[in-house]
């Protein structure tokens, strides 16, 4: 372990030190030993030394009269006597051929002058100067923002990081393609015998909150070489040119460190595509032309990687893409069943759970999840079992935590009318039974109506049993005639229809379009792609490639698919219009119901129904 060295004062530190005992010496101390040196009388004393002709100057202040005198030896003395009210002073000063002047010489010196005029402005401004440079540096990023040219890189080794393929799940093939380059480093020998050379960069693509920085921090970890690390911002900077300096100094860091692995965080930063547009920054552009440059610029064979990280790939520049310098692209996806259920037990090592727990449930529950809200989860549950008084996590702490993450916190507060009430039960209920009517559809796993802090007033959780990566056309319209089933409920029970259904009319709208546009799945379009999706891993936002007549009749083809699912969901409810009085009542007694009540009611309700048929 370094020994931990004090940090020297700087120069400046000093002479504003001596500079200020000086002033304090000069200003303070000389006048309080001058002031030392007058003694004090009385006015009659004054007056007899007046008349005996022994003072020699005198000097008239406000509130006191100085007057000098000589003693035996001939030494000057200053004397002080109180002021008093003699109109006659003037005159017997006059007549005795006294002085007028000062006693005592209060003019500056000619040190203390210098120190004020031209020594102490000097050191103010010296002041502001530091404490201008020390604001400018924290608005442009640290201490070391104003190091033109030198790299903010982090070196970490592996007792730093702490992290190792171990605490990385559900990314099983990023993991194995990081794991060849940091068997690579180790021993280059047995891939350069077969003449294989060390890919000299890696991307990480993905949504956020998959793992992109962890899989970096956990090569860091793996490989005994040092690791770099640094952002794709930090490289941005106010003057021209010094994006590209702190570039090339990376690089030289690396190449005398080498064999190591340099890690560039939100590389879209710097990477992005190079055009035209006015809105082009010269800066970055020389930022990323070096980084090109550099890039191709070493020996593989010395064992230098660059890992990059990015949502946004379809943003980058083409040249950085390019085989030769980012190699290879790592796909680091949201996890599947088994890497949802691996992350929550990497998470849950420091938590105390009960040996019961169920986390392929969870993981069932949580499809479409990332690993960072997985880890979330995790740790809302342990929350929420400290407020219950537990000292272990158990199965409801996990499900309620995976609800609070889906739709927040219960409003256990909240002012509900029994009218309204009712209505959310039915709603609710609407959705459960077409979606339980129908063959596509995935099973119920729980219908609750109390609020939450999203806004939902109620809400119907539906889980498959293993995660679909197809939809056939049938699936996607009965999930639609799903979320129609509320506001069909609505209509059926009580003759209109409420805001409630808001969230799910935008869900299905979507859905209807994507079938249109992009799935192929219309009967007038065909397999004509009439829109395109970017940002694919940042939300996917949709813009439509087509004329105005023909996004017309978008809109009419993705009206009738919601009208005729809007017709079947209402259908499947008239037809099971007793068992909806009878589980909505149900519901409002309990507020929430599992998936087994809900089925348990609905296979009774429908077993008495074939007992009563003649």
């Amino acid at each position: 372990m370094q020994e931990q060295k004090t940090p020297k004062k700087p120069l400046i530190f000093y002479t504003i030190l001596v500079l200020i005992i000086l002033l304090v010496l000069n200003m303070v101390v000389v006048p309080m030993l001058m002031r030392a040196q007058i003694r004090e009388a009385d006015y009659s004393s004054f007056l007899a030394d007046l008349k005996a002709g022994k003072i020699e100057q005198v000097q008239q202040q406000d509130d006191q009269i100085l007057y000098l005198e000589k003693d035996e030896n001939g030494r000057e003395i200053i004397y002080a006597a109180g002021l008093m009210n003699d109109p006659q002073l003037v005159t017997r000063l006059e007549e005795a051929g006294v002085t007028f002047g000062a006693v005592v010489q209060e003019e500056m010196s000619p040190f203390v002058s210098f120190l004020l005029t031209w020594i102490l402005p000097i050191v103010i401004f010296a002041v502001i100067g530091q404490l201008m440079m020390r604001s400018l540096q924290k608005r442009m990023g640290g201490p070391n923002a104003m190091t033109f040219g030198k790299s903010n890189a982090k070196i970490y080794v592996q007792a730093q990081t702490g992290k190792t393929f171990a605490d990385v799940a559900g990314e099983d093939e990023a993991k194995e393609a990081l794991t060849e380059i940091v068997d690579f480093l180790h021993e280059p020998s047995k891939y350069q015998k077969i003449g294989a050379v060390l890919p000299k960069g890696a991307l990480l693509v993905g949504p956020p909150g998959t793992g992109k920085t962890l899989l970096a921090k956990a090569v860091a970890g793996e490989a005994d070489v040092p690791f770099f690390s640094i952002s794709g911002s930090e490289f941005v900077e106010m003057f021209v040119g010094m994006g590209a300096a702190k570039v090339r100094d990376l690089f030289k860091q690396a190449q005398e460190k080498a064999p190591c692995i340099v890690f560039i965080d939100e590389i879209d930063t710097i990477g992005k595509r190079r055009d035209n547009a006015l809105s082009s920054n010269d800066e970055r552009e020389q930022t990323l032309n070096q980084l090109l440059t550099e890039m191709d610029g070493f020996d593989g064979k010395k064992g230098v990687v660059i890992l990059g990280a990015t949502n946004r790939p379809d943003s980058l520049d083409p040249a950085l893409l390019r085989p030769g310098r980012f190699d290879r692209r790592i796909p680091v996806e949201l996890p599947d069943l088994n890497g949802r259920k691996a992350i929550l037990q990497v998470h849950s090592r420091e938590v105390q759970m009960e040996d019961q727990v169920d986390f392929t449930a969870i993981a069932r529950a949580t499809s479409g999840a990332s690993g960072a809200q997985l880890a979330n989860i995790i740790n809302e549950a342990a929350l929420r079992a400290v407020r219950m008084g537990r000292t272990q996590v158990n199965q409801s702490d996990l499900e309620e935590s995976v609800e609070v993450v889906i739709a927040g916190y219960q409003r256990k507060n909240a002012v509900i009318t029994p009218k309204e009430k009712e209505i959310v039960a039915y709603h609710e209920i609407g959705h459960a039974l077409v979606a339980a009517r129908q063959s596509e559809s995935a099973p119920v796993h729980k219908i609750t109506i109390i609020p939450r802090t999203s806004g939902a007033l109620g809400y119907t959780m539906q889980v498959d049993e293993t995660d679909r990566v197809l939809m056939t056309k049938e699936e996607l319209f009965n999930r639609i005639a799903t979320l129609t089933g509320g506001r069909a409920a609505e209509e059926l029970i009580f003759g209109t229809f409420t805001s409630g259904a808001s969230n799910d009319i935008e869900q299905a709208t979507k859905l209807a379009r994507s079938m249109v546009t992009r799935l192929g799945m219309s009967a007038s379009f065909d397999m004509m792609a009439l829109e395109t999706v970017s940002n694919q891993y940042l939300g996917g936002d949709a813009s439509l490639t087509c004329s105005a007549q023909t996004a017309a009749r978008i809109d009419d083809e993705v009206l009738t698919i919601i009208q005729k699912a809007h017709e079947k969901a209402i259908s499947i409810l008239k037809e099971n219009n007793e068992v909806l009085h009878k589980l909505a009542h149900y519901l409002l007694e309990k507020e929430t119901i599992t998936g087994e009540e809900f089925m348990d009611i609905l296979n009774a309700s429908q077993q008495a129904a074939v007992c009563l048929e003649p």
